[in-house]
């Protein structure tokens, strides 16, 4: 059971509340025995899925008109942060929650009503984001993955990495090369976005080989030969893509801040119930400072993030720019992640490797906010060059 103090903010709204405890409800369906046997066998949760489909929340950033829920980033980052703090892992489709923005911000009125209402319903799947390139990383401009216009077709050729949930997608969200670097008229110019429609695509110019990683993340590396997607399926202008990505990649930040904090409050609790109950020398270790202090810490370092994320959610339901905030959220929260992982290991000492405790598998998970899906190192020079105004570093 979670402490209250974990589980709403003070000033929370009561239908904020209820989101939180409709999605605590799904969660019990889906214990910690039903994590581990995927986490062994590197399955994918179907099944949940499934249930959050079902239960609307996925599409919660979906307008009403296209059969989504219609609701705000405060309560998608609620959704999110729940089910991680339930023993949940929202990484399995968070991206169908940010990813299906390109669309419906920058794709044209056939597009939206083509793709959106059966997102929505669950009968179709936009849950990868094709960017990555083992060549370029993040840097995005440097890309080389192309696609030539041919007739009614864009033809791709190239290759991607770190591609989450393609094999369990309908639809991939896919950035490529229209205009050769050289010729672009800027340096953020000559890239476009495309739907690809993934049941079409296999076996046509699209190779997919699972990448095997320390969590169960369903990755990928992708490669593309001669594969068509039809003209009709670019979002927006071309040459525009990098453009169109970047508006996304603040939700993304958001939602995935939240999940981090989600994960810090499962952590804290954990640690608190345990240190609570566990005897050492007659006396519950949670009555020695050594034990408390760790806690209290790692508690009061999510709450700090907790706000910053709030900031930035509230930010971004405004339509007011919040790239400095949903980047100090997904840094300041993937921090406080960490630390109370690290914390919740230590509190249980040699219980904190034991499978069943699904304490080393929610501290791998969490592990991965460090690098992905942007770096702190790169939200660091980000704040530097664009808030404090020092020179570029890269």
């Amino acid at each position: 059971m979670i402490a209250t103090p974990l589980n709403r903010a003070p000033d929370e709204p009561d239908e904020i509340a209820a989101i939180r405890q409709a999605v605590r409800a799904l969660c019990e369906k889906f214990p910690g025995e039903y994590w581990r046997t995927l986490d062994r066998e590197r399955g994918y949760p179907a099944e949940f899925v499934a249930a959050l489909t079902e239960a609307g929340f996925l599409a919660a950033l979906i307008p009403e008109e296209y059969g989504g829920s219609g609701l705000t980033m405060q309560a998608a980052i609620a959704i999110m942060e729940e089910i991680q703090a339930n023993g949940c892992n929202g990484a399995a489709c968070h991206a169908q929650m940010y990813v299906m923005g390109t669309l419906l911000r920058h794709g044209s009125a056939e597009q939206k009503q083509k793709f959106l209402p059966p997102i929505a319903r669950g009968d179709l799947r936009l849950q990868a984001f094709g960017v990555t390139e083992p060549t370029s990383g993040t840097d995005t401009l440097n890309l080389r993955t192309t696609a030539v216009h041919d007739g009614k077709d864009y033809v791709v050729n190239g290759q991607k990495i770190w591609t989450s949930r393609i094999e369990h997608s309908d639809l991939l969200l896919l950035l490529a090369r229209t205009t050769p670097r050289e010729q672009a008229q800027k340096r953020t110019e000559g890239l476009s976005v495309f739907l690809v429609d993934l049941r079409e695509a296999k076996d046509k110019g699209l190779t997919i080989r699972p990448i095997r990683t320390m969590m169960n993340h369903a990755t990928t590396e992708v490669f593309f030969d001669d594969l068509r997607v039809p003209a009709e399926n670019l979002i927006g202008q071309e040459g525009q893509g990098f453009r169109y990505i970047l508006s996304g990649m603040n939700a993304e930040r958001i939602l995935i801040a939240a999940e981090c904090i989600g994960d810090a409050k499962w952590f804290i609790a954990k640690a608190s119930g345990y240190a609570k109950e566990r005897k050492v020398f007659g006396r519950p270790i949670g009555q020695n400072q050594g034990v408390q202090f760790p806690i209290a810490r790692a508690y009061a370092q999510m709450r700090a993030a907790e706000l910053m994320v709030r900031e930035a959610a509230a930010l971004y339901e405004a339509g007011r720019e919040c790239g400095a905030e949903a980047n100090m959220a997904k840094l300041l929260a993937a921090d406080a992640s960490w630390a109370a992982a690290d914390m919740c290991v230590q509190t249980h000492g040699g219980f904190g490797f034991a499978e069943e405790f699904d304490i080393e598998r929610k501290f791998r998970e969490t592990r991965l906010y460090q690098v992905a899906p942007i770096s702190t190192n790169l939200i660091l020079s980000y704040l530097a060059e664009h808030v404090l105004d020092l020179p570029r570093s890269y």
